[in-house]
């Protein structure tokens, strides 16, 4: 608009200002089913970054215990080596000595024992936590496959709606159901 009077209507002016009353119901679908599956997504979103932390939290977790195992696996390996020359010494030194160093490698083998329960026990906790690590990233990657399907319903959608090809509409949904199969997927963790 000019300062003297005269008006001039852009297209894109005339379309906004008179969208309404135009009848266009397809563009209208088009925007609100834009809007609706931009919602979806950001929840696939959410949840597959949610799951990418669990995975990543499980895995951490896996080491830790890994670590844990190894530094009780060394334990052990120091208590057989004192086992071993506890032994040693029961079959080198005089018959008088022998009991005390019988009594030595019977205390060693009592240790051990408890040092490779707890051993193996850190063991299968490790491989627990990684197991559920490649759970949790399975779904992260069902959550992914969801939103890029997602992605591609509303791509598709802004195509036709400056196309106004209805077959490019029809893909749209196509697209958007295989979003929300997959998002249904992944939440009942398959």
């Amino acid at each position: 608009m000019s300062g003297h009077g005269f008006h001039v209507h852009g297209p894109h002016d005339h379309a906004v200002e008179h969208g309404s009353q135009s009848g266009d119901n397809f563009a209208s679908r088009i925007a609100v089913m834009t809007a609706v599956l931009s919602t979806v997504g950001a929840l696939f979103s959410y949840s597959g970054g949610a799951t990418q932390n669990d995975a990543m939290l499980m895995k951490n977790a896996a080491a830790i215990k890994k670590t844990e195992a190894a530094n009780q696996w060394n334990y052990y390996q120091a208590k057989s080596n004192k086992q071993n020359l506890a032994e040693l010494s029961v079959s080198l030194s005089p018959d008088a000595n022998k009991a005390k160093y019988q009594q030595d490698v019977e205390r060693y083998r009592a240790e051990k024992a408890e040092i490779k329960t707890a051993a193996e026990k850190l063991e299968a906790e490790s491989k627990a936590f990684e197991q559920k690590s490649d759970d949790a990233m399975h779904l992260h990657h069902r959550w992914a496959q969801a939103m890029t399907a997602i992605q591609i319903a509303i791509s598709l959608a802004a195509i036709s709606l400056l196309t106004r090809k209805k077959w490019l509409n029809y893909a749209t949904g196509l697209a958007a159901g295989l979003g929300v199969v997959l998002g249904g997927a992944a939440l009942a963790h398959l």
